[in-house]
């Protein structure tokens, strides 16, 4: 029987809008998760970086002796189609719960709360369907515990980076013809992998890792199996990312150089209405999107291999998804 764990979900969900913004800050990027997938099966470098960074952090995690991820509670065939339905609606929406959920609610982009709304509707209407059977939960466990403290200290070694890169002679940089500075790739690519590590460390600590606790969420708070935790992380990454994007910004160049590419505006149009819909229906059939997967994935390979099959084969399709959208 699951426990709600309230006060790990709301200090790892604290944690996660620093990695985005320490992102944002350095190469001037948003912390979309199923970007990085996309990117990455398409050859960048960046991406690839990204979706690294969460594997190896969650293969440290397994390897430092948590055990592995849970089930997944379908079939594996299901697994498949709800990647697929992941893969193609977040490709048409242009993001998932990190992109639009975090960053994008962050910066009040009306695109990305109807998105968030829209894929929270289609998500609460699958998980209704197909999870309406899910045994009570237990009572709330206030406490974090050795392994908390554990995820925490580690954090400190991603953060301890960005300063560096934050603070490397940013003067330095040559500016290019464009008036941005020139790009310093290496450093770049590194910046994707250090946040990606911190973000799913602050993910674990959050225990939104676990795919059973979104879909007790998903519920609704009538249900008998009602897990409170993701509102306790949104209770707790919402507000500090709304501060640090609306008010440590700074001037909207990239320290590390290149273009500030954070949208502002864009239109809420069929594309990204019928893509969050799409999304939101894989995300209520495993109770699982972009990072988690790559975060269990990791601890799979960490962990001696549990779950490896279904998490490897659902994010698989998530490829395949975006390639054919």
């Amino acid at each position: 029987m699951n426990s709600p764990t309230p006060l790990k979900a709301l200090i790892g969900g604290m944690g996660i809008p620093l990695a985005a913004h320490e992102l944002l800050l350095l190469n001037g990027n948003v912390f979309g998760i199923s970007g990085f997938i996309h990117r990455a099966v398409r050859g960048s470098l960046e991406g690839l970086a990204g979706a690294a960074g969460l594997i190896f952090a969650g293969a440290l995690v397994g390897y430092l002796g948590e055990d592995g991820p849970e089930d997944l509670s379908l079939s594996l065939p299901q697994v498949a189609l709800s990647g697929l339905f992941v893969g193609l609606g977040t490709k048409l929406a242009n993001g998932c719960t990190s992109g639009h959920m975090i960053c994008g609610i962050s910066r009040l982009s009306v695109r990305s709360i109807v998105a968030t709304a829209t894929f929270f509707t289609a998500g609460v209407v699958t998980a209704q369907f197909l999870h309406n059977s899910r045994p009570a939960v237990g009572h709330a466990d206030w406490s974090l515990g050795a392994e908390s403290y554990k995820l925490l200290a580690l954090q400190a070694i991603p953060v301890s980076f960005f300063a560096l890169l934050y603070f490397w002679n940013p003067e330095s940089k040559a500016q290019g013809s464009d008036g941005y500075n020139s790009p310093h790739g290496a450093a770049r690519v590194a910046t994707y992998l250090a946040t990606a590590f911190q973000f799913a460390l602050a993910l674990r600590l959050s225990n939104l890792s676990e795919a059973s606790r979104v879909l007790s969420f998903l519920l609704l708070p009538f249900h008998r199996s009602f897990d409170p935790s993701l509102a306790m992380v949104a209770a707790g990454a919402l507000p500090v990312g709304i501060t640090l994007y609306h008010f440590a910004r700074g001037s909207e160049r990239p320290r590390l150089g290149g273009i500030w590419s954070i949208p502002k505006g864009g239109r809420v149009d069929s594309r990204l209405l019928i893509g969050s819909t799409i999304f939101g229906i894989g995300w209520g059939m495993a109770g699982i999107c972009p990072g988690p997967a790559l975060v269990n994935f990791g601890r799979s390979l960490g962990s001696g291999g549990h779950a490896l099959i279904p998490y490897l084969t659902w994010l698989g399709t998530v490829a395949l998804g975006g390639l054919l959208a």
